[in-house]
């Protein structure tokens, strides 16, 4: 066990929670495209759709959830979340076994189960600012609950493509409804004395928040190249996986089982990254760590369109593992700059206001995804969209970030950056 897993108890209970649900949402992104494909006969365009309304709230709501996450007790919030994606998630099994599941239900929960993803993420961003305190701490807690997520994930992919095959597509969904449950328990479980906000319900203070939180993200030199890489690849990533189980179903000509251990290996190079972030960080300094990072993976995402039945297969994966351990190491180093360089005032609007960017462009991906597929073919569309990372990786390679051997870890000035209203 980690030094901060000993001696933090609410932040082990915040990791606990965290990582159980992310076994759960790993096994949705198995088997949600496989309901849909084999038991609904759902063509491409249709499996995107439900990858999109996952995100589509961030894009309708984002903005807001800042301000809503300042003005209330974030630890019942998220609790609330986790309720609500439990019975969510409990409703596609249920529906299945009276034969009335139909692909409507699947874009409704998707978009439930995306609106309440954006209440919890903003919340849970801050709530781990407050239980970790110490700098070193939190960067330490960084690589742990990214490594952690990226360990979940491979178990829950895995374990995905072994639950379809013993009891079917539909009722494997119970267990990312039992993980919800997990996590809602554990944070009630936590003990931490957190003021609410006065919430400012007039129309100008809340976009007076808003304002603030955009103009720190986009108006500083630091965050805005970050913000703008991470849209722009999170478009192009979400675009190819939100096809990839159809890739590898319909042109690889692979079996449930089997995509679902492709996938586990590929989520082996986000542990790896995870657990090398800060390491890289502390020997080549952060900036360089960080830029070479994310720089070096997008390139490797153009081996996976390459896949195709036999030993080619393992494209997927060699491809996946270079992507994976590129950007999740860089997440790492990122996620400690953005604490420590983004005054504590600001964290909840300017994360509501990257996370609206970085996953709203996530529903543009998978319906550009799946409309590009429908013109040219599945294999053509994970070209065009695994193609668009390199051009990503551009907006970091040209930014200032490409001159800096450490990143500041001062607190940004509040004033400097802020918007005049």
């Amino acid at each position: 066990m980690t030094t901060i897993l000993r001696r933090h108890r609410n932040f082990r209970l915040l990791w606990i929670g965290e990582t159980t649900s992310v076994v759960g949402t790993s096994v949705t992104t198995v088997v949600a495209p496989l309901i849909a494909v084999t038991r609904l006969h759902a063509g491409p365009f249709v499996v995107t759709l439900i990858a999109a309304a996952t995100w589509l709230p961030w894009l309708l709501f984002g903005l807001g959830a800042g301000p809503l996450v300042d003005a209330v007790r974030r630890r019942r919030l998220m609790i609330g979340c986790d309720v609500a994606s439990m019975l969510l998630f409990a409703s596609i099994p249920v529906a299945a076994a009276f034969h009335v599941l139909t692909v409507a239900q699947l874009l409704t929960v998707a978009f439930g189960a995306g609106c309440v993803s954006v209440l919890f993420s903003t919340s849970y961003g801050r709530i781990l600012v407050d239980l970790v305190e110490e700098p070193d701490d939190r960067a330490e807690a960084n690589g742990l609950l990214q490594g952690s997520a990226s360990a979940a994930r491979i178990v829950g992919i895995g374990l995905g493509g072994v639950l379809v095959t013993l009891f079917g597509a539909a009722t494997s969904l119970v267990a990312d409804s039992l993980s919800f449950l997990v996590s809602a328990v554990c944070l009630a479980m936590i003990v931490h004395h957190e003021p609410k906000q006065p919430a400012d319900t007039g129309r100008l203070g809340l976009l007076h928040q808003i304002r603030e939180g955009v103009g720190f993200s986009f108006g500083d030199p630091l965050m805005r190249p970050m913000v703008l890489f991470g849209g722009t690849a999170n478009l192009a990533l979400v675009g190819y996986q939100a096809l990839l189980v159809v890739f590898l179903l319909e042109d690889v000509r692979l079996s449930a089982g089997t995509i679902g251990l492709l996938l586990a290996l590929v989520s082996c190079g986000g542990v790896a990254g995870a657990f090398t972030g800060n390491s890289l960080a502390r020997r080549f300094g952060s900036g360089r760590a960080l830029l070479w990072s994310k720089v070096g993976a997008c390139p490797c995402a153009l081996l996976i369109p390459l896949a195709s039945h036999g030993v080619r297969a393992a494209l997927v994966v060699l491809g996946g593992l270079g992507v994976g351990y590129g950007i999740v190491a860089g997440n790492v180093i990122s996620s400690s700059f953005f604490q420590a360089y983004t005054p504590r005032e600001l964290l909840a609007r300017t994360s509501a206001t990257q996370n609206v960017f970085n996953y709203g462009t996530m529903p543009l991906g998978a319906v550009l995804a799946g409309g590009v597929a429908s013109m040219i073919g599945i294999r053509g569309a994970m070209w065009a969209m695994t193609a668009l990372l390199p051009v990503a990786a551009l907006l970091l390679v040209f930014s200032p970030l490409r001159g800096m051997r450490t990143l500041p870890t001062e607190t940004a000035v509040l004033t400097e950056h802020s918007p005049r209203v």
